[in-house]
């Protein structure tokens, strides 16, 4: 079966795609009528009307494209029918499957209920593949795809390709087969290579995030709802909703700690709302200024039991000065807290008073920073430290700050500083052993 030049690609499918979305079911029909009979039998669905616009392909140059994205998104089908569609529609001869292991490449990438030959047999294509000899064969596009185990990178040494599809890349032991798998895509006019991978915090995933020709796709498992089985968001979805491994699993962050942090991810430690709590504070760490490039306002609540901090929400964002003392406030009535707290270096007394405008007679008090950021947040740390430190909820971007402010940071930590004024109150009316006295 030769593919007629005068359509397909990746342009064409993309051009029926707009057309085919905004059409009701007769003018679907009426535009298929308008194809020639040769290809209306070979529509390809996937682009035009199954694929979800992150599962396709920039149309722009890369030569790098990175799925980095949860557990049953729809990585393999994305990666195998792309795979399908560079041998049909752009006529690549030599493809490369490279998977962790030989089994991966075998289970997941060719014989999975997503794989390549799942794809291919599902629009008739006809393929051939021969497990020994690690190849699939396409006999009517002279096409040959082999499978590589990301274990032997020597193997990558020789071969050529035109095209590659690396799975779970973040899971390969060796970032030479990554190298050999480069050094070998040199065949026809623009050899480009997709990966499909979970996030993980390794060498060669930050590389390629870093790397600005690289294009990265970010995405949820919640994006294929519809493709999954209900218990799986009922029941397993469900259990890692709020925890590390959720974030990354789930919601395919890359968790990365920051060497000369005072925070790592594993120091984080989750539990559920003490019934009671003996005091509670909302924490605010003012922005100088108000407009869009402004910092953020840090806004943290926070409660003490038992000599054990709980941070229990955070609603740090970009407000004026009106919205963030309401914001506070609104936090301060929710949670039935003791007090609001805020640093006052910007503004002074401008802080209470907008407070005050807001909700007369509002406990308050003030607190003047007079020690650099992370030498402030080293006893906060040290409470982390210990084990009496817990989050009630997964606060991603407080946590991304906490796990990567270092002290030459360009940038402001304001939600982390938020944070560790809370801690400050709490701890110290708390009277904690001198071993965490806070000095500020």
């Amino acid at each position: 079966m030769s593919m007629d030049k005068t359509t397909g690609g990746l342009a064409y499918w993309l051009a029926l795609r707009d057309s085919w979305t905004t059409k009701t079911p007769t003018q679907r029909r009426r535009l298929l009528e308008t194809l020639p009979q040769s290809e209306s039998a070979r529509v390809d669905w996937w682009l035009v009307a199954e694929a979800r616009d992150k599962q396709i392909p920039p149309s722009s140059e890369w030569s790098v494209c990175m799925w980095m994205t949860g557990r049953g998104w729809g990585k393999t089908r994305t990666g195998a029918e792309e795979a399908r569609r560079r041998v049909v529609d752009e006529g690549c001869k030599r493809l490369a499957l490279v998977a962790p292991t030989a089994a991966d490449a075998r289970d997941v990438m060719v014989e999975g209920e997503s794989g390549v030959l799942s794809v291919c047999r599902r629009v008739g294509l006809s393929v051939l593949y021969e497990p020994s000899k690690r190849r699939i064969t396409w006999p009517d596009y002279g096409a040959i795809a082999t499978t590589y185990s990301a274990d032997e990178p020597e193997r990558l040494r020789g071969p050529q390709h035109d095209f590659a599809w690396c799975d779970e890349l973040a899971a390969w032991r060796y970032p030479e087969a990554w190298d050999m798998l480069m050094l070998g895509l040199r065949l026809g006019e623009s050899p480009q290579c997709i990966v499909t991978t979970t996030p993980k915090p390794r060498r060669i995933i930050r590389q390629l995030i870093e790397d600005p020709e690289v294009v990265v796709v970010r995405g949820a498992t919640y994006e294929n709802r519809a493709n999954l089985a209900p218990t799986f968001f009922s029941q397993i979805v469900r259990a890692y909703e709020d925890t590390t491994l959720g974030q990354q699993e789930i919601y395919g962050e890359l968790l990365m700690d920051m060497p000369g942090a005072l925070w790592t991810r594993a120091l984080i430690q989750r539990a559920e709302e003490p019934e009671e709590l003996d005091r509670i504070v909302v924490a605010i760490d003012p922005a100088g200024t108000a407009t869009e490039d402004s910092d953020e306002t840090g806004i943290v609540v926070a409660g003490i039991v038992d000599d054990c901090l709980y941070v229990l929400e955070d609603a740090s964002g970009r407000y004026t000065p009106k919205g963030w003392a309401r914001r506070a406030i609104d936090l301060y009535e929710k949670w039935e807290a003791d007090r609001v707290i805020a640093e006052t270096n910007f503004g002074g007394d401008m802080v209470q008073a907008t407070l005050e405008a807001v909700e007369p007679g509002i406990p308050f008090t003030k607190i003047t920073a007079s020690r650099g950021k992370k030498r402030r947040a080293e006893p906060v740390a040290a409470v982390y430290e210990q084990g009496r430190a817990f989050h009630c909820g997964v606060f991603r971007d407080l946590e991304d700050q906490m796990c990567s402010f270092t002290e030459d940071a360009d940038w402001s930590p304001d939600r982390m500083d938020a944070l560790v004024w809370a801690a400050r109150d709490l701890l110290e009316n708390a009277m904690i052993p001198s071993v965490i006295r806070i000095e500020f």
